[in-house]
Parts: C-alpha cells; structure tokens; sequence
C-alpha cells in the first residue's frame, strides 16, 4: 500500500512537472528570442541566442515609444489601484457591518456586476455625453469601476470575519468613524488589501480593449497598445516583437512576485463568505 501512494506521488509530481514545461515554452521562447538577431529568431526555436543581442531592447524602447507608454500605463494602473482600494475598502466596511436589506440589496447589486458583461456601445454613448472620451481621467474611471464588484466581494467577505467588538471597543475609547475604519480597521485588512491592489495592477496593466476603444491619441496609449502597433510595423522581426513582449510584461511579472505572498491569503479569506 505504501509502495502504491509512493508511484502515485511520483506520477503526480512527473505530470506536474511535463505540464509546466509544457507551459513555460513559449515564456521561453519569447524570452530566447528577445536576445536573438532577426535571422536566429525567425527559426522560432528555443535554442540559445549566439550572442546575447542587448541593441533590440534600445531598438524597441526608441522605436515603440515604450518611454511614454510606460509612463500611461503607470498612471492608469497606480491611479486605479489607489481609487478602486479607498473605494471597494470603505463600501465593504460598511455593507459588512450594516445587515440591513438595504444594505445586502446594495451588496447583491454591486456584486452583480461580476457576472454582467460589458456593453460597450452604450458604454460609449456615455462616455461621450461626459467628455470623457479619449481622456486620462476617463480611462481610470472605467478601469476603476470596471474591477469593483469583484474587488467589493473579496473585501466584504473579508471583513465579515473581523470582529465588531473591536470596532465597539474604538468607539467606545473616544475614535472617531474616520479614524476607526483607517487606524483601526485597514490594517486588519492588509491580505486582502495587498491581494486588491495586486489584481487590480495586474488587470489594469493587462487591458487592451478598453483603450483601444476609449483612446484615439497614441500619446495616450498603454504599453498593450504599444505591442499592438508595434507588431504591425515589425510583425517579421520577431526578434524585436518578443523584446517589446518582454519589456511590457516585466512590471507585472515583479509586482505579482512582490504581493505573491499575500494573494493566496487574501483570495482565500475573500471566497468563503463569513
């Protein structure tokens, strides 16, 4: 029986390891041919480069703009990161503290955002009646509101589990509502904040069809954008194709690796409803 389990950890452990090789491949080959001259990289193979070719990520950041559009997607991201934490935190806290029918109607409501895709026409409609098309704040404010619901739903879930004896006891020591939900209350929350927040980057940064639509001026643009068009002037110098790939995921790879170890944590304590 012990010999059994032993096989069958090993033949786990064995289709663990050929699925992640299996999706770690074109991470590879991306990365491979980065470094690569034109002629090596139209092989499309995941041999080694001859000679590490530093020039194409100078070539791509001078020839994409990568400058600018580094600068937009940092502004986008960042600005809806701190917009859509301050906003979901302080819906939540309060939906989760107030049992109401009100209240879990509103709850209910928001987070049936998750499920209900996005219309975008009527979207656009609205977008133009505010001024807000092709617009910084604009795209913000859609990238912000677009992540709420879900972000509510992990909050509030989350903060169902922190005791109202200690938000008692605050008042009761002479805090203020300001002063209890920031002094008090968030820092209870930093798993589930830190999870929000590295999301809500994540998915901020990965967007492409909502500037596509929303954008017309290319100095306002993300760096997906930026791929987008670059790969339609150089779509046969893959060399240059797979270093602007590479430049343009390399923020969101060291912010995932930042917050990793709060995101199981907070995902975990978001989905069981408390």
């Amino acid at each position: 029986m012990k010999r059994r389990k032993q096989l069958a950890a090993l033949g786990i452990n064995l289709l663990a390891w050929v699925l992640s090789l299996i999706l770690l491949a074109p991470l590879l080959l991306i990365l491979f041919n980065s470094f690569k001259t034109g002629r090596e990289a139209a092989a499309m193979n995941l041999s080694l480069p001859a000679a590490p070719q530093w020039s194409n990520f100078a070539l791509v950041i001078q020839k994409g703009k990568l400058g600018t559009t580094f600068l937009n997607s940092m502004l986008y991201s960042v600005s809806s990161v701190l917009l859509c934490t301050l906003l979901c935190t302080m819906a939540a806290y309060v939906l989760s503290r107030n049992r109401r029918r009100l209240h879990n109607f509103l709850y209910l409501f928001l987070v049936l955002g998750i499920a209900i895709p996005i219309n975008y026409i009527p979207l656009i409609r609205v977008m133009q009646a505010l001024k807000l098309m092709n617009t910084r704040i604009g795209i913000v404010l859609l990238y912000t509101a677009t992540q709420i619901p879900f972000n509510i739903f992990l909050i509030h879930s989350f903060v169902s589990k922190i005791s109202p004896e200690i938000d008692e006891a605050a008042v009761i020591d002479g805090a203020s509502p300001a002063a209890l939900f920031f002094r008090i209350v968030m820092p209870l929350m930093k798993p589930v904040l830190v999870t929000v927040m590295v999301l809500t980057f994540l998915n901020t940064w990965n967007e492409f069809v909502m500037p596509l639509y929303f954008l017309n001026s290319s100095d306002k643009w993300p760096m997906t954008l930026a791929v987008y068009n670059f790969f339609g002037m150089y779509f046969k110098d893959w060399n240059l194709v797979c270093a602007d790939i590479v430049l343009t995921s390399a923020p969101v790879i060291i912010i995932y690796l930042l917050g990793q170890k709060y995101i199981v944590s907070g995902m975990t304590a978001g989905a069981v409803k408390g």
